[in-house]
């Protein structure tokens, strides 16, 4: 069956009026718990999940997506507004996307934010109908070394190209890698730094970092710096959509952003998060003015914001085709279609194109419902920010203390983010950049699981990352990036490139 084929049935099944109404049920649901910080799509889809028995195995997948790409969407408009994101994936859209919106152009980056995710979601939809097939293959064919070292090119690029100085953004890293590492060991059942603390022991969930280190902690900072009134905007709502010059920087952004976001999404681990880092790092190493960054440049706000799109859509691939997870939300997906008795792999498609056509056509319907549900709510979201910053800094310590209680269902948690809250303050207060903490916290365990699957395949060989060749080139390619920082030239351009943001 060709590609052409399978989205013909694939659209009749989707465009059904009830596979369209779970569609947008879905959307609705995504978009919402994407806007507020502490609800995720993956806890969401779980509670789903038994209601979804009910439902037909299209229908139950179709609501399902919905939920996970429309969080993407909602998850930016925190991020852009009030710091906060509302999924691991926008927290890099914080950076670019908030500044823009204390300089009166919050109405253009959520424009830019909807729009970019819109590009990237269609495209990753071509993508899984035509590159289904040969991009699983080229995924199965990552083994643990060489997603060690894909990782690790990630983390040491991504410091090497943050704000700030490489000695704090190395510290604020290792920072986020040590609070990932805190929990019991999956390997040996041992707990690790959680203190004699048995809540702990399950490890830091990522709201009540989020919530934390971007959220509270940004409150702290503005009330230290006695910011009182009207401080979410420093003038007037004056570009409520975007400019020409924003188009013109956002779009090659959105591209460049789609495409990174679609080849990390077929990886299994690699997911929206990574996507969403990841681009923003290329961002800043394309860019002819790197200080634009962290002061509101657009494609700061583009890249990300597609990427993290492009990768929640084709993480489908391996999911569908080989029944093998990317990533958690991807596991749910797989109990879904195990409820309704389809055993997702290479067979799905041509045994079940209902349900796999139509899950993948349904995302070019479900694209077209969020820009239509995105676009005409940015005026209401920018509304937002005319509220005194006196009064909205309370209601934001509510929403994101509720954010932290739904993540635990407990106080401890509610301590547990005031805590890091108090970390992401000193870390703004020494200049240290959040967003490098988080990477770290995200992308450490990963890291480290690779690393001890790797050691174990090669019996406690460390050769094995040098003699696999995609391996050994990730890890050429970490130690130029490492190696640059050090030459006097590229470091006397970094310095003067953030310059601004040091200040």
């Amino acid at each position: 069956m060709s590609a052409l084929d399978g989205l013909a049935i694939g659209l009749a099944t989707a465009l059904s009026w009830h596979n369209l109404l779970f569609a947008l049920a879905g959307c609705l649901c995504g978009t919402l718990i994407g806007v507020l910080p502490g609800v995720g799509p993956l806890a969401t889809m779980a509670m789903l999940l038994p209601v979804t028995s009910y439902f037909p195995a299209e229908s139950a997948l179709i609501m399902l997506a919905g939920v996970y790409y429309g969080a993407q969407y909602g998850g930016s408009t925190t991020a852009i507004l009030v710091n906060l994101p509302g999924e691991s994936s926008s927290a890099i859209t914080c950076i670019d996307g908030h500044q823009m919106a204390r300089t009166g152009r919050a109405g253009a980056a959520l424009a830019v934010a909807a729009l970019a995710s819109f590009f990237a979601g269609c495209v990753a939809t071509l993508v899984i109908a035509g590159f289904a097939e040969p991009l699983s293959r080229i995924a199965v064919s990552f083994k643990p070394a060489d997603y060690f070292s894909l990782i690790l090119f990630g983390l040491i690029g991504a410091t090497v190209m943050s704000s700030g100085s490489v000695l704090t953004s190395v510290a604020a890293t290792l920072i986020g890698i040590l609070l990932g590492c805190v929990g019991t060991d999956l390997y040996t059942g041992v707990e690790r730094f959680t203190l004699g603390i048995r809540p702990l022991a399950a490890g830091i969930d990522f709201v009540c970092l989020a919530i934390g280190v971007f959220g509270l902690a940004e409150i702290i900072a503005n009330l230290m710096r006695g910011s009182t009134g009207q401080d979410l905007l420093q003038g007037p709502v004056t570009h409520r959509w975007p400019s020409p010059d924003d188009w013109r920087r956002a779009w090659p952004a959105a591209i460049r952003g789609t495409a990174v976001g679609s080849a990390l999404g077929v990886l299994p681990g690699g997911g929206a998060s990574l996507g969403s880092f990841a681009a923003y790092a290329i961002e800043r190493r394309v860019s002819r003015d790197p200080s634009r960054f962290g002061h509101g440049a657009v494609e700061g706000v583009a890249a990300p914001e597609a990427a993290n799109n492009a990768a929640a859509q084709t993480s489908f691939i391996p999911m569908l085709t080989l029944g093998i997870p990317a990533n958690a939300v991807m596991a749910v997906m797989i109990g879904a279609l195990m409820i309704h008795g389809v055993v997702p792999g290479p067979d799905i498609l041509v045994k079940r194109p209902d349900v796999a056509w139509g899950l993948i056509a349904s995302m070019l319907v479900g694209n077209l419902m969020l820009l239509v549900i995105n676009l005409p709510l940015i005026s209401l979201w920018v509304s937002l920010l005319r509220v005194p910053y006196s009064l909205m800094f309370p209601a934001i310590v509510l929403f994101c203390s509720i954010g932290a209680f739904s993540s635990g269902y407990s106080a401890f948690e509610v301590g547990l983010t005031a805590v890091l809250a108090i970390v992401g303050f000193l870390l703004i207060w020494f200049g240290c950049p959040p967003a490098s903490l988080a990477l770290g916290f995200i992308l450490g365990p990963m890291l480290e699981e690779q690393f001890r699957r790797a050691m174990v395949l090669s019996r406690g060989d460390p050769v094995i990352f040098l003699t696999h060749p995609v391996s050994a080139f990730f890890l050429a390619a970490t130690a130029l990036l490492a190696i640059s920082v050090l030459l006097p030239a590229l470091a006397r351009v970094r310095r003067e490139a953030f310059a601004d943001e040091s200040a």
